[in-house]
């Protein structure tokens, strides 16, 4: 009722440019409402550039601040980024040229985000000062090595170009995060050449093993007579020792039964004479009754001579 009674006459008509005046001030209202609104945000891996007039006045981390009228705010990216250099080209030491894809991961340093700002990108965005800084270093590193150490080295190669890459890139706040290098070729004439040296190397490789392996075998198969002959002749040097022994056995058993019996001569008397005495004991007087030619007669046996 008041709506409509503000906006009518005393004749029942609108009001229509007070309606429309209102409703102008309300869209203006809302408009620097939301114009210089002073609660801002700064994302996650970003920096909040606060300029007054293009001035830098301050660097806000992420999450809410307040924002004044007269400011302004740039978000600085501070995440990594990429700066990929297709075919940078370089020479090396012996004049061979040489190419090379690389992929370059960098961040700007959170604590050079006014210098960058001010000299270099408002956004973080430096992918072309990478990339010519990359070439040069590509070709100054690469001038220092020979064709084959470019293969034979390439992780040294990429160190010293991360290294070289790193100095050079600090003057615009950077830092590298690493490099990554592909399809790392030289000329056609140049890898044929290559190829084919390395089909030769692969063929002396193999046609040495085979020699060695012939060796291995010739060794073995020597080694193996050696050890027969080698048990040859330990068996019969054993055989010999042991016939040795025996014989010396044998020798030392008969010099002792001799030395025994010339030691014990007079106790074999004494048992003969013993004999005899049994024999004379047990004989009846009679004389034997055929005696053949040498035969020895009992008790009559002249003195001096011993019974046979």
């Amino acid at each position: 009722m008041e709506f409509n009674s503000r906006y009518r006459t005393e004749q029942g008509t609108p009001k229509v440019g007070v309606m429309v005046r209102d409703l102008t001030l309300g869209a203006v209202a809302l408009a620097l409402l939301f114009g210089f609104w002073p609660i801002r945000t700064v994302p996650t891996g970003t920096r909040g550039v606060i300029t007054v007039g293009g001035a830098i006045k301050g660097i806000e981390n992420e999450g809410f601040l307040i924002l004044l009228p007269w400011q302004a705010l740039a978000i600085f990216n501070t995440r990594a980024e990429e700066a990929t250099v297709d075919k940078s080209e370089g020479s090396t030491s012996d004049t061979q040229p040489v190419t090379v894809n690389m992929t370059v991961r960098y961040s700007i340093a959170t604590d050079r985000v006014a210098e960058v700002f001010e000299k270099y990108s408002h956004d973080g965005n430096l992918q072309s000062y990478i990339q010519t800084a990359t070439q040069e270093v590509f070709k100054a590193v690469t001038a220092r090595f020979t064709a084959p150490d470019l293969i034979a080295k390439r992780a040294q190669v990429s160190s010293e170009i991360y290294k070289a890459l790193s100095d050079k890139v600090a003057i615009y706040g950077a830092r590298i995060i690493n490099i990554d290098m592909r399809n790392f070729a030289f000329s056609p004439d140049y890898m044929g050449a290559i190829n084919q040296k390395v089909t030769q190397e692969q063929l002396r490789l193999v046609a040495e093993n085979k020699l060695k392996t012939v060796e291995a075998e010739q060794k073995q198969k020597v080694a193996v007579a050696e050890a027969e002959a080698t048990a040859l002749r330990a068996k019969a040097d054993g055989e010999a020792y042991a016939n040795l022994k025996v014989a010396t056995a044998q020798a030392e058993a008969l010099k002792i039964q001799n030395a025994a019996l010339a030691q014990n001569r007079d106790v074999l008397e004494l048992r003969r004479i013993e004999v005899e005495r049994v024999k004379a004991e047990r004989w009846n007087g009679a004389l034997p009754t055929s005696i053949y030619a040498g035969a020895p007669i009992p008790f009559f046996t002249p003195p001096g001579v011993a019974p046979k």
